[in-house]
């Protein structure tokens, strides 16, 4: 195909379609792209459909086409009060309820996942949940496919997977059946949230779990669910991403962050990965400091 040569694409995250004007190579990278963004599936547009598409800058690599049109998903579902969250979604087996780990890269969301799948837990979202939010109904109705892990530290906490120690720092776990997310077929009500923080002290071993404060929660949330906005800064290509949540879409992101911190119980969660995901799965949760 010539470097020039654009099409009309439809891409359907989670019920929501967006409508894209976008450079004939997407479709070549999308096996790639597709699973680092929200149950993201993408189509040829109806020749009988008749949105205004929204133009993909050309000049993109391929890393910052997928920071892109996760932007682009991130107001997308803002629009219909969904969160793009950043944070591994977990399901406890025979349990319609769903758990959310939140924290930074790097943080052991997906080793506390790992900790919970050993116990039969399934995963959700791999790395970003989408999360519907209603006065009085939270409730996760999917996420992204692709399950990262660093290598070393799977290694150390988790050698029965039997990673080499040799290839790249980071990988996706994501195909392999135990890690397969699973969208649910309906939505599912969250009901904690634990911001994780994983270290090797041996005091930590048996895992601590903490209640956040309202005021703590609601800056976590925050933080989390502007996670599809922060990935790339002013390029030559288009504006910052940032720019394409509005002030008054940042204030509507802002009244669902507060319900979501009034709402849902967030914990903070420091220890070895297993103790972690042991006082998750058995329910053990401390209301206060």
């Amino acid at each position: 195909m010539p470097a020039g040569e654009r099409r009309l694409l439809a891409l359907h995250s989670a019920g929501r379609c967006l409508a894209l004007d976008a450079p004939e190579r997407l479709v070549a990278w999308w096996p790639r792209i597709g699973r680092h963004l929200p149950d993201a599936v993408l189509r040829p547009l109806p020749p009988d459909a008749s949105p205004t598409a929204v133009r993909l800058p050309e000049g993109l690599d391929e890393g910052d086409t997928r920071r892109w049109l996760g932007a682009q998903l991130h107001q997308v579902h803002l629009e219909r009060d969904t969160l793009c969250v950043h944070a591994v979604g977990v399901r406890p087996p025979d349990e319609e309820r769903a758990v959310l780990l939140l924290g930074g890269h790097g943080a052991g969301k997906s080793l506390v996942a790992l900790g919970l799948v050993e116990a039969g837990w399934r995963v959700l979202a791999g790395d970003v949940a989408l999360l519907n939010v209603a006065e009085g109904r939270i409730s996760a109705v999917g996420g992204t496919a692709a399950f990262v892990v660093r290598r070393a530290p799977v290694r150390r906490w988790f050698p029965g997977l039997g990673l080499d120690e040799a290839g790249p720092a980071t990988l996706d776990l994501g195909d392999r059946p135990e890690l397969t997310t699973q969208r649910p077929m309906r939505p599912v009500p969250l009901t904690h949230a634990v911001l994780v923080d994983v270290d090797g002290d041996p005091a930590g071993e048996a895992g601590v779990i903490r209640r956040l404060d309202a005021h703590t929660a609601a800056t976590v949330w925050l933080r989390a669910s502007g996670h599809l906005l922060d990935r790339v800064t002013e390029n030559a290509a288009g504006p910052a991403l940032c720019e394409v949540e509005g002030h008054a879409a940042h204030r509507r992101r802002l009244g669902l962050v507060r319900l979501l911190a009034n709402a849902v119980p967030t914990h903070a969660g420091w220890g070895a990965p297993q103790g972690i995901a042991a006082r998750v799965a058995t329910g053990v949760w401390h209301e206060r400091p």
